[in-house]
């Protein structure tokens, strides 16, 4: 039998109020982390956060599938996200996004240069959603 997952994305288990799917971890993928985050139109600067992942040394790639928005870097540099263009942010570096006025439907593949890539526990399916722990 052939080694196939096929998910709807509406269909993969979301956190964060349903914006945050849990793609990777739904499709069965386990040599790099995948995410779909939907952001609704003109999304401010609280719906995804500035941070960067110095602390576990994973880079990542951004993937515009629709829509539209901006990515910042290091609060200044600032990348336009559409589907003409892909970008990849090193570990150490700080990125926030914004949608654009249509919204925005953005992938997001995430993995550790040189090592076998581990699952976050907030990323695995059936985790709790961080949305709904205490602070």
């Amino acid at each position: 039998m052939p080694d196939v997952t096929v998910k709807q994305v509406d269909d993969m288990e979301a956190i964060f109020y349903g914006s945050f799917k849990r793609a990777g971890a739904s499709l069965e993928v386990a040599s790099f982390g995948m995410n779909v985050v939907d952001f609704p139109p003109d999304a401010g600067e609280g719906v995804y956060p500035d941070h960067d992942h110095a602390d576990v040394g994973e880079e990542e790639v951004y993937l515009a599938w629709r829509g539209s928005g901006v990515l910042t870097i290091d609060g200044d540099q600032e990348i336009t996200l559409d589907q003409d263009t892909i970008v990849r942010v090193g570990p150490e570096t700080k990125r926030k996004v914004r949608s654009g006025p249509d919204g925005l439907r953005l992938i997001v593949l995430g993995g550790v240069p040189g090592e076998v890539y581990d699952r976050r526990e907030r990323y695995r399916l059936g985790a709790p959603d961080p949305a709904e722990q205490p602070a």
